[in-house]
């Protein structure tokens, strides 16, 4: 799901900068429990993080619920199993580079020989699907998609869906995320190996390194410790259930922070793959690697994935140099991803940081009014529509999912998931929005 200007502004995670290097020892434990308390009391997140060093968990904790339905609400633990969403894409680049060394697949191996009536089959290669490389359009980002993402597909129905698109631009021309390249590649993974895609991860990952709550989602199984989803309204609301028949390779996976940590680790250390092949994974091109993206830290650099669907969102991080992995999955979010991982993070590397205050003010409704209207802006291709409820402000920009915004000052309001703040000057019918480090000014149309 897109989130206002997410589709205009590139927003670096972890992108916070710092002139020396450090090399912690301890941590402030109890700061780290404060960040995490105050998220699940403020209703802000609900999951589990773990992090993790030379492959000794240094921190583990739990916050929120794995199920609430009719006033029963069930405590989240260390062990409760979530969706992952895109983390899923780089453990099918692990196992494509897998068979590539078994000498079973190569990455210059054309679509062709997989998928001959898919357009630009001839040109498009294997290499091309693991870097986002090769123009095939990301049927996902469709307005028809949330028609259907909750009904089971056949291989042959998804095949249809991803083939019926003409392709966005030629191989190799540029890079562009698209799902349809991670669900073709769990199709090769069964063609070359002969199994299903869950029994290869089961056979080629899980096993070989003992991750007993990672595998491929089926429907949601309370009763094996797997959580549902939920988005904050006036309280926990359940979120869509997408059906696992569609995102395969690129999004089905469920774990836990613990398994992903046991997971980026053993990557890093020549236990699943060879030095050559994670070199090719972490080398950035155009700012995509193979199943794997570059962050930012202080003066370090982290190598991981994100991962969101439904209402899951999830983030697995490792700094080779300090042998260092990170993970949380979240089951419902209301405060950016990519804020609780710096907070986390700064706090591990005794950073100054200082917890957030999620402070809110109360607006009359009938003070919103002032507020209400459609505000363009020059600087960017889009409009935002500000109304409201009966409580507060709802924001929806052109083409996008509306939200709520919540009020901490006189005039301004947030929206935390995104990093969204949007500061308003009624006298002037002008809106200021800030998001990931830009600034933006909007003007009321009359």
């Amino acid at each position: 799901m897109k989130h206002l200007i997410h589709a205009y502004v590139a927003v670096a995670l972890l992108s916070i900068f710092y002139p020396v290097t450090i090399k912690a020892q301890t941590f402030d434990k109890l700061k780290m429990d404060s960040l995490f308390d105050r998220l699940a009391s403020k209703n802000k997140s609900m999951g589990n993080v773990t992090i993790s060093r030379n492959g000794r968990i240094l921190y583990s904790k739990a916050i929120g619920y794995s199920y609430i339905t009719q006033g029963v609400k069930r405590p989240a633990n260390t062990q409760t199993r979530y969706r992952i969403g895109s983390i899923s894409k780089m453990f099918t680049a692990t196992m494509i580079l897998q068979l590539v060394e078994e000498g079973r697949l190569k990455l210059s191996t054309n679509l062709e020989r997989f998928f001959p009536t898919l357009p630009n089959a001839k040109l498009i290669t294997v290499s091309n699907l693991l870097n986002h490389r090769s123009g095939i359009h990301n049927f996902t980002s469709d307005a028809d998609y949330l028609t259907y993402l909750d009904k089971p597909k056949t291989r042959q129905e998804l095949f249809d869906i991803i083939a019926r698109n003409a392709v966005d631009f030629q191989p190799d021309q540029r890079a562009s995320y698209s799902n349809a390249n991670y669900i073709l590649l769990s199709w090769i993974i069964e063609d070359v190996t002969g199994e299903s895609f869950a029994k290869a991860l089961e056979q080629k990952i899980c096993k070989r390194i003992d991750l007993k709550n990672t595998y491929v989602g089926n429907g949601v199984d309370t009763l094996n410790g797997e959580s549902y989803s939920y988005r904050y309204v006036n309280g926990w609301e359940p979120e869509t259930v997408t059906d696992m028949s569609i995102p395969g390779g690129a999004g089905a996976i469920i774990s836990t922070s613990s398994d992903l940590c046991v997971f980026i680790e053993s990557l890093f250390n020549g236990k699943l793959i060879a030095d050559s092949n994670l070199l090719k994974m972490r080398t950035m091109v155009d700012g995509f690697g193979m199943g794997m993206f570059s962050y930012p830290f202080m003066n370090k650099r982290a190598f991981g994935h994100t991962g969101g669907i439904d209402g899951f969102s999830s983030m697995v991080v490792y700094f080779p140099e300090d042998s260092l992995a990170a993970a949380y999955c979240a089951n419902g979010q209301a405060y950016s991803m990519n804020d609780v991982m710096i907070g986390a993070l700064s706090i591990y590397y005794n950073r100054p940081y200082l917890l957030p205050e999620f402070r809110t003010l109360y607006v009359k409704p009938e003070d919103l009014d002032k507020y209400i209207g459609l505000y363009t802006c020059v600087q960017l291709p889009m409009k935002i529509s500000i109304t409201k409820d009966s409580v507060t402000l709802i924001a929806q920009a052109s083409g996008q999912p509306s939200f709520r915004l919540e009020a901490f000052e006189t005039d301004k309001f947030r929206y935390d998931l995104a990093g969204v703040r949007m500061e308003f000057i009624p006298e002037r019918k002008e809106m200021i929005l800030k998001q990931g480090g830009g600034v933006f000014l909007f003007t009321r149309e009359k």
